[in-house]
């Protein structure tokens, strides 16, 4: 049975409001990060999170993500999220460029602050990212804001 898992009880989200979000977008796969982006804005405006507060920064591909998301922790944002889609190809270049921004927003979350929140799919075709970005999976955008929130709060 396949189930959306962007489902979420809105009384357990605590209010955004008066956070500051940054939200790393990758431009590789931009039709996937897209629909990402905007499952992650939608759902924290919906929890007060006020426009203004949420700053969008372009990488151009998710390799990228892990520099642009090191330049937020130096600003004044209380969280962020990294945004990427990494579809599998005929080489390994997949399995490289998935474990080195793992491992890499990992290290990020041990030495700095604030926290960066992991929404990257790592797909074998399209359509899996498809339906993990909008599709019958539901938006692993709206988890990651949703994440971001949490987090969030357990330094308030």
């Amino acid at each position: 049975m396949k189930k959306n898992l962007s489902e979420y009880d809105l009384d357990k989200v605590k209010s955004g409001k008066g956070l500051r979000i940054a939200l790393i977008v990758s431009e590789w796969n931009k039709n996937i990060t897209d629909r990402l982006y905007n499952g992650a804005i939608k759902t924290l405006l919906k929890h007060e999170v006020n426009v203004s507060d949420i700053k969008k920064i372009n990488v151009p591909g998710s390799f990228e993500l892990v520099y642009g998301a090191r330049l937020a922790q130096k600003q004044k944002f209380n969280v962020i999220i990294v945004i990427g889609s990494i579809i599998k190809g005929e080489t390994d270049h997949f399995d490289f460029i998935s474990q080195s921004i793992s491992n890499s927003i990992a290290m990020l979350n041990t030495n700095d602050f604030p926290p960066v929140i992991f929404c990257v799919l790592t797909d074998n075709n399209i359509n899996q990212s498809i339906n993990r970005s909008g599709g019958e999976y539901g938006n692993k955008g709206v988890e990651a804001a949703i994440t971001a929130l949490r987090m969030a709060e357990l330094d308030s």
